[in-house]
């Protein structure tokens, strides 16, 4: 069961390899989408690092560097079929909108086993979604309403620490981070980051493009990056 169908602290009961290809991707493919990513967050990546070390010895398990650690936000689509001015103008518009969103302290954690990956639930939840929705409105402020990819209603805010790549039972996995006691990190959300994501090497990898605080004024909001070698 994918991880948005499961209840507060539910396990999936088997698992699936997580590095299917999905409609549109493919080698050599990137995809623009907006994460929160979490550079220098020393309590995450301590917790991130036990469940990693509770996985060890597992078969068919990935596990997720602290540099690729991210919550997942919001896709705007295909590097190669979104215009560049498209970009910018949705850049600019999440500038704007995030100025009235305030950086937000979330707990991260415990873990959950899900269909195809072990992943900390954020929590609370509805605090990550008002910055979705607002990058959300900024999309559609582009694009119109009805042009917004993805599901508005179908998000779980959360982080994996691994990913899995074969079938089965779930069970293994599940008293592998159960094993982990305090299995919890507190962070503050200060920024959306919008990225170019790509999963060629079985890992999501990306070049910062932009960082976008929250709160802050439109004016000094996007802030541009320099691009970041995935190797």
């Amino acid at each position: 069961m994918a991880l948005a169908d499961l209840a507060p602290g539910q396990h999936a009961e088997a698992v699936r390899d997580h590095w299917w290809w999905r409609p549109g991707w493919r080698t050599g493919r990137s995809f623009y989408t907006w994460h929160i990513t979490f550079d220098g967050d020393g309590e995450l990546h301590a917790i991130t690092e036990r469940y990693r070390a509770a996985l060890t010895g597992l078969p068919a398990v990935t596990p997720v560097p602290d540099r690729w650690l991210h919550l997942t936000m919001q896709g705007i689509g295909f590097a190669d079929e979104v215009a560049d001015a498209d970009l910018r103008a949705i850049t600019e518009s999440a500038g704007t909108r995030l100025t009235t969103v305030e950086p937000v302290t979330v707990q991260l954690g415990p873990a959950v086993v899900g269909d195809e990956a072990v992943a900390l639930p954020a929590e609370p939840h509805n605090a990550v979604r008002a910055i979705r929705t607002a990058i959300r409105a900024a999309i559609a402020d582009v694009w119109g309403l009805d042009q917004v990819p993805e599901d508005a209603d179908r998000f779980r805010p959360h982080a994996s620490v691994a990913y899995l790549g074969a079938e089965g039972p779930a069970a293994p996995y599940i008293q592998a981070v159960s094993s982990v006691r305090d299995g919890t990190a507190r962070t503050t959300v200060r920024a959306a980051s919008l990225i170019r994501l790509n999963r060629d090497r079985r890992m999501y990898e990306w070049d910062t493009l932009a960082t976008v605080p929250l709160g802050t004024p439109p004016s000094v909001a996007a802030r541009p990056h320099r691009r970041q070698s995935t190797t």
